[in-house]
This record gives C-alpha cells, structure tokens and sequence, in this order.
C-alpha cells in the first residue's frame, strides 16, 4: 500500500506542478533556457579546446551534406545519436525525481537498518547522476572536437571556422539536449525534488522540435556553410 501511496503523491505533485507552471511559463522557462544556453557554450568552448588540441584522423569523416549526399538517412542517424543523449538528461531528472523525492517518502517505512540504507540511497543516486553527467559532457567535448580537427584538415580550413560553420546547428541542438540538465539543476538547487518529474515532460517537449530541426540544418545547410567559409 505504502508504494502505491508514493506515487499517488509523486503524480499529485507533478499535477500541482505543471499547473503552477502553466500560470507562468515564462519565469519558469528562461531559467532552463539560460542554464541551457551556459552549458552549450561551455561545450562549444571545450570542443574547440580539443579541436586546437587534436591531430586529425587520416582515414577521415563522411559527413552528410559535406563529403556525401544529404539525405533523410543522413537526418535519421542524427536524430537517433541525439535520442540516445536526450533520453540519458530525461532519465537524469527522473533518477533525481526519485531520489530527492520518492525515495524520502519511501523511507518513512523504515526504521533502523533500512531506514538508514533509504536515508543513503538518494544522495548516493544524485551523485551517480553528477557523475555520469560529467562523463557525458567530457566525452562529447572530446569526440567532436577530434572530429572537427579531422573535418577541418579535410577541408583544408582552420577549425575555428569550422566551428563556426556548425553554429546554426549545434547551438539549437545543445540547448534542446541540455534542457533536462538545466532544470535538474535548477530544481535541485532549490531543494524542488517534487518538480523533476513535471520538469521532465516539459524539457523533452520542448527539446524535441528543437533537435528535429537542429538535424535538418544540420544535414542540408551547414555543409553549405561550411563550403562558403572554406
């Protein structure tokens, strides 16, 4: 019985969430959006950090629209690559959701030994998330910058500019990928476990569109771009 009441509350204050959000969209958005925006300019400056850094692979990089032909398939691996991160920052809110909020209410059960083994589990899971967000980001910075380096020699450019032929799309791309880390961050901040879940919802609405277009520019008009700065 005690699960289900859990969630019952978990739903219930999702619910008065988004219906506190709906009065105010604005004051709740900019935030998540700036926190967003910070964090896709932290990326793009430590990419082309390793970009400076790194030596280009000889074998290359076909890149739709650039060195191959650009079409739906090209949008399509794109589109998947970036589900697979967006879905990792959706489920970052949801574990810290769980964490800060259910696993509390949980641990009201308990006593004793697993009380305190609740008690530990929520910090512990947030940590985990910290952790395995770094990683994410220091693993991204690293694969694109290696693989600017290597589509700048290709191209016979200097890679900043390369970079700068990728703005109209990775600055969309980012934000709406980094929507769910904001408001995580946000929220936790705060102390407002309560609202990761209805955070969740609004942040993946949100970045979808955001990514979906973000793959289109990226595969029929970046490439052209970048040939007009090379």
């Amino acid at each position: 019985m005690a699960p289900e009441l859990v969630l019952v509350q978990g739903l219930r204050d999702t619910r008065g969430t988004l219906s506190r959000w709906n009065a105010r969209p604005l004051a709740i958005l900019a935030p998540w959006f700036i926190g967003a925006a910070a964090v896709c300019g932290g990326l793009l400056t430590a990419v082309f950090v390793v970009a400076q850094l790194s030596t280009p692979d000889p074998s290359g990089i076909l890149l739709p629209g650039l060195n191959e032909p650009a079409s739906l398939g090209g949008v399509g691996h794109i589109l998947l690559r970036n589900s697979l991160v967006l879905a990792l920052h959706a489920m970052a809110c949801v574990a810290g959701f769980i964490a800060g909020s259910s696993l509390p209410l949980e641990a009201e059960r308990y006593s004793g030994t697993w009380r305190k083994v609740h008690d530990k589990a929520g910090p512990l899971a947030i940590a985990f998330v910290v952790g395995a967000t770094a990683f994410s980001l220091c693993t991204q910075a690293y694969v694109l910058g290696h693989s600017a380096a290597t589509l700048a020699a290709q191209g016979n450019m200097s890679r900043g500019l390369l970079i700068v032929g990728i703005l109209p799309h990775a600055i969309p791309e980012l934000i709406g990928l980094f929507l769910p880390l904001a408001a995580w961050t946000i929220s936790s901040r705060r102390g407002q476990w309560h609202e990761l879940l209805a955070a969740t919802f609004v942040t993946v609405g949100l970045a979808i569109p955001l990514v979906v277009a973000a793959a289109f520019v990226e595969v029929y008009v970046s490439p052209h771009l970048i040939v007009a700065l090379r």
